[in-house]
């Protein structure tokens, strides 16, 4: 049995991430948190907990702020108490105000760094003894096109170009530990999360109203999309695969995405 924990795992992408991972077998441990996070409409575990069980699968779900070091070591133990092991991550955590850096505050920013990249950060470092003990591991960080800059990003940009980078590093390291370390990446527009939905107030029609480059399948990637990317990432098929950047929509890595079509 597969144990993966799935950070940011109880709503909008981290959900799907939840989801599928369970369908397909493994043992998933998802935690997040019950109330609204800056800029995002995730919240409860209610849609998950339906989802889970229409698709005829369990996971452990617990809360926990992956800012938070005691939180983090919390998760690892259950995980190591019910199951064994660890042989998944899944970096999913994250909340992304927009804004520049003259009207992000000190303390947002602060904020947006603990979540995105020190939360990162922290689950890594608490996982990746225990994966060199177990003989290896995989480590999947959710990634952005705004890690390579977008305009009234600035923080969460910073951020998410910190965990293309983390995870080069980290790919470098434990490279030896059998431990591979690769980044997926939603992209296209149009891809309905609590993050993007929260960014324009919450209204997830206006949402989808708005024009979007979608994906070469003719429609926005969804949540299930990148978490099939995902589970390829931790399966046995990618063995070999470390160090790499999975886009998941619309070549976000190369300066898309590609315009809709008129």
């Amino acid at each position: 049995m597969s144990v993966v924990i799935v950070t940011g795992g109880t709503f909008g992408l981290g959900q799907a991430i939840t989801v599928e991972l369970s369908r397909r077998g493994h043992q998933v441990i998802a935690f997040g948190l019950s109330q609204p996070q800056v800029s995002s409409t995730a919240q409860g575990t209610q849609s998950l907990l339906r989802e889970l069980e229409e698709a005829g699968c369990k996971a452990d779900i617990l809360e926990a702020d992956v800012s938070r070091t005691v939180d983090v070591e919390r998760v690892v133990q259950h995980a190591l108490q019910h199951y064994g092991g660890i042989h998944g991550l899944v970096n999913n955590a994250a909340i992304g105000p927009l804004g520049t850096v003259l009207d992000t505050s000190e303390d947002l920013f602060s904020r947006i760094v603990d979540v995105n990249l020190r939360g990162t950060y922290l689950m890594c470092r608490a996982v990746i003894p225990h994966m060199k003990r177990q003989g290896g591991g995989s480590i999947v960080n959710i990634g952005s096109g705004a890690g390579y800059g977008k305009p009234n990003m600035a923080v969460y940009a910073a951020t998410k170009g910190g965990i293309l980078a983390l995870s080069s590093a980290m790919a470098y390291d434990h490279f030896h530990d059998h431990i591979r370390v690769n980044v997926a990446i939603p992209g296209g527009g149009g891809i309905v999360s609590g993050m993007s939905v929260g960014r324009i107030g919450g209204d997830v029609d206006a949402f989808k109203r708005r024009p979007a480059a979608g994906t070469a399948a003719g429609r926005p990637a969804t949540g299930r999309d990148l978490a099939n990317a995902v589970a390829f990432l931790l399966s046995d098929d990618a063995a070999t695969v470390s160090g790499t950047v999975l886009d998941v929509g619309c070549f976000t890595h190369q300066g898309g995405p590609v315009p809709p079509k008129t």
